[in-house]
C-alpha cells in the first residue's frame, strides 16, 4: 500500500516501517509474494522515461479536457502604468493637477505616497484598435496590430502594493516565501512533453532577478525536480551543465550510471521522493547537454524571424528571450516563465517617465510580444499555447509623493486596480474584460482577483484548480488556497 503522506518525513517512515517487516518476519513464500506485488505497484504508480529511470517529469493527461497544453507567461517586473497603456480615463485627463478627492484615499495606504496628490492623467495619446475597438496608448504601436488576438482584463486587483508580496502571491497564491509557484504546479500536474529539456524554464531580461527571488519561480514543498530551470540567452544556456575540463561525455555517462545505482538503492530502501527527483535531474542534466544548446541558439533562426522579434544573437534581451520561448515550446516544453526588470515607473527620474521613459522601455517589449503572439498562430501554435502578459500591481491616477513637485511624471503602486491581457489557449481574442471607474480608483465591474486569474490558466490547462493539491505537513495545499473563480466569460 502506499504511504498516504507527502511529507518526505511521513513517507520515511511508512517505508521503514514495511521495509522493517518484510526483512525480519517469518512470512516464507508469503513474503516473495507480498514483495513482487510491491515491486509491481511501484512499477505502476512512478513514470518512467524510454531508458527505464524513473522520471516525474513523464508526460501526464490532465484529468479534464484542455484548451491550452503550454503557458507563456511574460512578467512586466515593477508593474507598467496601465493608465498610459490601456485603461484611457478621459475625465482623469481633464482633472490633471486637481487634488485627489478624499473619499479615494481613505483607508488606503500608498507605497511612497501620503497626504493629498494630485491626479495626474496620461500624457499619452490613445486609439481604439481590433475588432471590438480596444483603447491602447501610443506607447505600444506594435500591439495595436495584435488587437484581435488578446483579451484585455481591465479588472485586476491584488490585496499587496509591495512589489516582492504582490508578486510571491501572483505567482505561489501566497504572500510569504515558500509554496510553490504556478509553474511549478502546472509541471508537477503535467510533466513535460520533451524529455531531453526541462518542464518549466525561466528566462530573465534586463539583468535583475524578480522581485520574489528564486522563489517566484521554486518548488516550495513540492519535489524540487518541478521548479523552475534558469536559461541564460548568453553564454552557457545553463550554468554548470557542461562537463567539468578533463572528463569526455563517455566517463560522464559512467559517472551518472554508477551514482544512479546508488540512488536506485536509496530509493529502494527508503522511498524518499526527493530521491527520484536528484536521480531524473541527474539524467535530465545529462541530455540537456546536447538538446539545450541547439534549442537556445537564435542563429539558427531565418533573418527575417529575427528582425520581426528585433532579436540579436548572443544578446541579454527580452526579444531574444521571446524568441526563445517560441523555441522552447515548439519543442515541448510545458510553461515558459519570462521576468523584464524596468516597469516600476515612480518618476525618480528620467527613465521612469511616463512620457519619454516609457516609450523607451515599451520599445524593448511591445515588438517581441507582438511578434511571438503572431509567431505562433502562424506556425499554428498559439490556440493550443497560452500567452500571459502583465504586472504585480497597477500604478496609482495621481503623481507619485516623493516625485509630485519635479518635471518627471510617475505613479505610485496601486493594488486596487490594473490590466493584464491573455491570448491564444482557449482565450477569446479582440475582447474587454471588465471596467474601473471614471477616475482608476477601483474596478466598477467584473472583478478579477489574481486567485481568479490563477483558477482559469489552470483549467485552460485541464485542471479543477479546487482538486490539484499536494498534502504537506497534514493538509492540502493548493495554488490558490481556499480561493479563485474561473473566469468563464474569457473563455471561447
Amino acid at each position: 500500500m502506499k504511504p498516504a503522506s507527502n511529507d518526505p518525513r511521513v513517507e520515511r517512515i511508512a517505508w521503514q516501517t514495511r521495509r522493517h517487516f518484510l526483512k525480519y518476519a517469518s512470512g516464507g513464500l508469503g513474503a516473495l509474494a507480498l514483495t513482487s506485488m510491491l515491486q509491481q505497484e511501484s512499477r505502476a504508480e512512478t513514470p518512467s522515461d524510454s531508458n527505464g529511470v524513473v522520471n516525474p517529469l513523464a508526460p501526464k493527461v490532465p484529468p479534464f479536457a484542455a484548451k491550452a497544453k503550454r503557458v507563456i507567461y511574460i512578467h512586466c517586473t515593477g508593474s507598467p502604468p496601465h493608465l498610459d497603456l490601456f485603461d484611457y480615463k478621459p475625465e482623469l485627463v481633464a482633472r490633471t493637477g486637481q487634488d485627489c478627492p478624499d473619499s479615494f484615499l481613505k483607508g488606503r495606504r500608498f507605497a511612497f505616497t501620503s497626504g493629498v496628490p494630485k491626479l495626474l492623467g496620461t500624457p499619452r495619446k490613445f486609439s481604439q484598435h481590433g475588432p471590438n475597438g480596444t483603447w491602447m496608448s501610443d506607447a505600444i504601436p506594435n500591439f495595436h496590430g495584435v488587437a484581435d488576438e488578446i483579451c484585455l482584463i481591465k479588472s485586476m486587483f491584488t490585496e499587496q502594493f509591495n512589489h516582492a508580496p504582490a508578486e510571491l502571491l501572483l505567482y505561489t497564491g501566497s504572500a510569504r516565501s515558500g509554496r510553490p509557484s504556478l509553474g511549478s504546479w502546472v509541471t508537477y500536474g503535467l510533466g513535460s512533453e520533451n524529455e531531453n529539456l526541462p518542464g518549466f524554464v525561466v528566462l530573465i531580461s534586463s539583468g535583475v532577478q524578480p522581485n520574489g527571488g528564486k522563489n517566484s519561480f521554486g518548488s516550495g514543498f513540492l519535489p524540487s525536480v518541478y521548479q523552475g530551470v534558469q536559461c541564460r540567452s548568453q553564454g552557457d544556456p545553463v550554468l554548470y551543465v557542461t562537463d567539468p575540463p578533463g572528463m569526455s561525455r563517455d566517463m560522464r555517462r559512467l559517472t551518472l550510471d554508477a551514482i544512479g545505482e546508488l540512488n536506485q538503492k536509496q530509493a529502494a530502501e527508503m522511498g524518499h521522493p526527493e530521491t527520484a527527483t536528484r536521480i531524473a535531474q541527474y539524467e535530465l542534466a545529462f541530455r540537456m547537454q546536447m538538446s539545450v544548446p541547439e534549442v537556445m541558439d537564435i542563429s539558427r533562426e531565418p533573418a527575417e524571424v529575427l528582425e520581426q522579434y528585433g532579436a540579436k544573437p548572443g544578446a541579454s534581451s527580452l526579444a531574444n528571450n521571446c524568441l526563445l520561448a517560441r523555441r522552447l515550446v515548439e519543442q515541448g516544453v510545458r510553461y515558459v516563465q519570462l521576468f523584464d526588470w524596468g516597469w516600476d515607473f515612480h518618476g525618480t527620474g528620467p527613465g521612469e517617465d511616463i512620457r519619454d521613459g516609457l516609450t523607451n522601455k515599451c520599445a524593448t517589449m511591445d515588438k517581441p510580444v507582438a511578434a511571438l503572439i503572431k509567431d505562433l498562430r502562424q506556425r499554428g501554435l498559439l490556440d493550443e499555447t497560452l500567452i500571459v502578459w502583465g504586472g504585480e500591481f497597477g500604478r496609482t491616477p495621481f503623481r507619485e509623493g516623493r516625485t509630485a513637485a519635479g518635471s518627471v511624471l510617475g505613479r505610485d503602486h496601486y493594488p486596487d486596480c490594473y490590466c493584464m491581457f491573455m491570448a491564444g489557449g482557449g482565450v477569446r481574442g479582440g475582447m474587454t474584460y471588465g471596467e474601473t471607474d471614471e477616475l482608476g480608483f477601483s474596478v466598477a465591474e467584473n472583478k478579477v482577483h489574481v486567485h481568479d486569474l490563477q483558477a482559469t490558466i489552470l483549467h485552460q490547462l485541464g485542471f479543477d484548480h479546487t482538486r490539484l493539491t499536494y498534502r504537506f505537513q497534514g493538509r492540502d495545499y493548493r495554488l490558490t488556497d481556499v480561493h479563485g473563480n474561473v473566469v468563464k466569460a474569457i473563455l471561447s
